[in-house]
């Protein structure tokens, strides 16, 4: 399983074409990409259009959806963002450190194309899912 942030889902539902929503294309097809709750919540807070609301959470509906912020998170996610500001970074987005530290916790590829994410894989060991045209 994989689970992909909502930057590359703007992109993909607003039929943007790149490697990362082509990748994200290829991996629906397989069967292998899950939704988180929080991605969910921010991809449907998003839309404007009921009619289009309504269709993208009957798609996203369709993956297994995982939650995200239990009961232990707090904590891990409270060490993450303490972890790299003593290396001189700071999270801007607590979104964002959620999001990493569920995926480095259960050790979930994460597909994003948001440069928010790349102290937690330099850092903290997030796994990140790179399109080959980005190798």
């Amino acid at each position: 399983m994989i689970l992909v942030d909502t930057s590359v889902w703007i992109d993909y539902f607003n039929g943007v074409q790149s490697e990362y929503t082509d990748f994200l294309d290829a991996k629906i097809v397989e069967g292998t990409v899950a939704m988180g709750d929080l991605i969910f919540l921010e991809i449907l807070q998003g839309i404007r259009n009921d009619r289009e609301y309504r269709t993208t959470k009957k798609v996203l509906l369709t993956l297994d959806l995982f939650e995200m912020f239990g009961k232990s998170m707090p904590e891990k996610c409270a060490e993450n963002y303490r972890n790299l500001r003593k290396s001189g970074i700071t999270i801007r987005k607590t979104a964002d450190l959620i999001i990493a530290t569920f995926c480095i916790e259960h050790k979930i590829p994460l597909l994003f194309n948001d440069r928010d994410f790349i102290p937690f894989v330099d850092h903290l060991g997030l796994t990140p899912l790179i399109p080959m045209a980005s190798r």
